[in-house]
């Protein structure tokens, strides 16, 4: 097992890492809207989710893994009414790649955000063994 760290994203706010790679996969931790210096972006949903895919951007590169090695997203927000808004943002960073996702509205989350969404993806998919 192999703990991600980076610099890039920000730290974990609890007793958790970014993402661990093992057997050849990478699970990132749930990424909120906070900028690297852990600091919230802004309060709305649409500046919150770019910033959630920031974070998973950077996490996965840290673990050498990129947005088209990604199997699987879980995204939590706190309101059902702003799935057409992220899902705009979702599909611009995810662009033709379409990995499975399930969605879910929940009560509150961590720092009172808006957004949170974890992965999973394949660990080293682009190494050339050539």
């Amino acid at each position: 097992m192999k703990f991600i760290s980076t610099q890039e994203a920000p730290q974990a706010i609890g007793p958790y890492s970014q993402a661990v790679v093992v057997n050849g996969f990478v699970y990132t931790s749930g990424q909120i809207g906070l900028l690297p210096n852990g600091e919230l972006i802004a309060d709305d949903v649409e500046s919150q989710t770019h910033q959630v895919m920031k974070n998973l951007f950077y996490v996965l590169e840290a673990a050498n893994a990129h947005f088209n090695d990604v199997i699987k997203t879980t995204i939590f927000l706190e309101d059902m009414r702003d799935f057409d808004k992220i899902n705009a943002i979702y599909a611009h960073y995810f662009g033709t790649h379409k990995p499975v996702r399930s969605t879910v509205a929940v009560r509150s989350l961590p720092k009172n955000v808006k957004i949170e969404i974890d992965c999973i993806a394949l660990a080293d998919a682009n190494i050339d063994f050539g």
